[in-house]
């Protein structure tokens, strides 16, 4: 016990054994500064100064943009911007793919190489979405004898309409290249007109909306039932001026041309014409030139 007492009272007197730190002037010997320590003040100060340096560079690296130059420490601000350009890309990526198929269609068509196609097959009906199935087409009593009674007042009618089908002119929705021409044996029961994108849509005569809607195959689509028993289709629109219920006039804007729906292949406009329930050429009765 005594030697272990001796030991400790020994490096207590180490540790608390006064030196004095001078500081003088090399050419006059002059005293500048003058500490007094011990070895347990150095230890002390040296861990606190020690403790210190670690917490400020731990906030410095931790708080401020020093760490992105630290090996293994990725930026902040670099990452925004990549995930802003890998956007960018693949905005660009869409528009060139648009961009390729709307020239290859154009090329194909100032080439002569158009051929027909089997991809549109939707007609008013589908487009309504109606199933002639579902649909009753039997008359009833009272629908025949009304028909009977309507006959007989006309048949000695001395007036007649002052509009007749054969002085009914139609206006040309838009102005472009036929790519796809009506044909009955694909029931492609319309044609496909060329034009640039967001092309103005004109209404082919005075009419009604009855639809006005967005397909997934045809996209925007409007329906105008006209007089005489004409309905003219307007398919794969950009969008929609009007609305179902909106009376029109010839000419007048109800569309803007684009590529929408899955059965496009670039910015057309897919025009039908039905007289009567029955679909017919539209180029009979429209130059599109």
């Amino acid at each position: 016990m005594a030697k272990s007492e001796k030991k400790s009272k020994k490096i207590k007197k180490k540790l608390l054994h006064k030196y004095r730190l001078v500081i003088l002037n090399d050419d006059t010997f002059e005293e500048r500064l003058s500490l007094n320590l011990t070895r347990l003040n150095v230890f002390i100060l040296g861990t606190i100064s020690a403790i210190i340096l670690i917490v400020a560079t731990t906030i410095l690296i931790a708080f401020t943009p020093l760490k992105e130059y630290i090996p293994g420490y990725s930026s902040t601000t670099l990452k925004k911007k990549a995930v802003k350009l890998s956007f960018k890309t693949d905005s660009l990526q869409r528009a060139i793919d648009l961009n390729e198929k709307y020239f290859a269609s154009i090329k194909q068509v100032l080439q002569g190489e158009v051929s027909t196609v089997q991809f549109n097959k939707d007609s008013i009906i589908q487009a309504a979405k109606l199933e002639a199935s579902q649909i009753d087409l039997n008359p009833i009593k009272e629908d025949s004898i009304l028909r009977q009674k309507v006959d007989k007042e006309d048949k000695y009618s001395l007036f007649e309409t002052a509009t007749s089908k054969a002085n009914f002119v139609l206006f040309p929705p838009v102005n472009g290249t036929i790519s796809d021409n009506y044909n009955i044996k694909t029931k492609h029961y319309a044609v496909d007109v060329v034009v640039a994108k967001d092309t103005p849509i004109k209404s082919t005569a005075d009419g009604t909306v009855i639809f006005a809607e967005w397909t997934a195959q045809t996209g925007h689509v409007i329906i105008i039932e006209h007089s005489q028993g004409l309905i003219s289709v307007y398919k794969h629109n950009a969008s929609l001026t009007k609305a179902q219920g909106d009376l029109v006039k010839a000419g007048e804007v109800i569309a803007t041309a684009g590529n929408t729906g899955e059965l496009s292949t670039g910015p057309h406009l897919h025009f039908e014409l039905w007289s009567d329930g029955y679909p017919v050429n539209p180029t009979n009765f429209i130059d599109f030139k």
